[in-house]
């Protein structure tokens, strides 16, 4: 078992998936000799060669058309979009070209490929280079979602995605780069579609994602340690396909659920959630779902802004126990 940093593990999960398989390509900006702009790709080119490990020009476009037109004649690309907010910028083949092609050859044409992408806030870096993007993919038929919260998740989640015969957006949360987790040795293959209960509690259901996964869990023993309340916290980790039957199970525990999420408030994945659960689940709950949100505005750049804007322990502490004291 080693310790590997959330940047390190990047590498590792991509590493692993290109010594398994010949097909495996690695293309995007500075990906190659700089490592990456945030250092999640350094060595691969040292380890797999410029044919298999290749710079792009500055082009989302020309990244996304590659990787489809390598993803159509047989290879397995990994592509990288530099800043999720540049999603924007390529949204075309997102929407129209990659989750389309297999339906509309009725399955002749295949596009078995991943879009890693740092996504997020937390770094100060602006409205235009902050924002956490899962609910403008997620609603795309044909594409499936991902975000990993720890290094071991990301390892595991993207030997997932190479593996599967679908095109996979894999959200890498700029914010956890740095943090650092247990990883096991040898080859690790996750489960697309799995959600994981990384705290079991009886009082209350907390869903999170990414960033917002370790602050719920730190949210969680604070509401233990000052309240006595004991809250379950689940991991989503996959938006698409979602696990459903993880997160009704705990709401049939539990009776109350509250969603934290990064996106802005308006459609962002926890409002689909919530619906889901009250279509099938209503009758369980003891009280209505609640959504712990970033507001409906463009993140500020400046420290104390950007923190207030953002799901915080305290303010997921504070929203669950004044929702569960009334």
């Amino acid at each position: 078992m080693a310790e590997l940093t959330y940047r390190d593990a990047v590498a590792r999960g991509i590493a692993q998936e290109m010594q398994r398989d010949p097909d495996v390509v690695f293309l995007g900006e500075d990906i190659a000799k700089a490592g990456g702009v945030f250092k999640t790709t350094v060595g691969l080119l040292e380890q797999f060669g410029p044919l298999r490990v290749r710079d792009t020009p500055i082009s989302e476009q020309a990244i996304m058309g590659a990787a489809m037109g390598a993803a159509m004649t047989g290879l397995k690309p990994i592509a990288e979009i530099m800043f999720s907010d540049f999603f924007a910028v390529c949204f075309d083949y997102l929407a129209n070209q990659f989750p389309k092609s297999r339906y509309m050859t009725a399955g002749q044409v295949k596009c078995p490929l991943v879009v890693r992408t740092a996504n997020g806030a937390s770094v100060r870096f602006g409205a235009q280079h902050s924002q956490s993007v899962e609910n403008w993919v997620m609603m795309i038929p044909g594409l499936k979602v991902v975000a990993p919260s720890t290094p071991r998740d990301v390892v595991g989640l993207m030997a997932a995605s190479v593996r599967d015969p679908d095109p996979v957006i894999f959200f890498e949360h700029k914010g956890l780069y740095a943090s650092k987790g247990e990883v096991p040795e040898g080859e690790i293959v996750d489960t697309l579609g799995t959600a994981r209960i990384v705290r079991p509690g009886k009082n209350a259901t907390i869903l999170a994602l990414a960033l917002m996964a370790p602050r719920a869990l730190a949210a969680a023993e604070k509401l233990q340690a000052e309240h006595g309340i004991d809250c379950e916290v689940i991991d989503v980790r996959s938006l698409v396909p979602l696990d459903m039957q993880t997160i009704l199970e705990s709401v049939g525990r539990t009776s109350r659920v509250f969603t934290v999420e990064e996106n802005p408030r308006l459609c962002g994945w926890g409002g689909e959630i919530v619906s889901l659960i009250v279509e099938e689940a209503f009758f369980k709950l003891d009280g209505p779902p609640v959504r712990i949100t970033t507001p409906h505005i463009p993140l500020p750049a400046a420290e104390g802004l950007e923190d207030l804007a953002l799901p915080s322990v305290n303010r997921i502490a504070d929203t669950v126990r004044k929702a569960l004291e009334t």
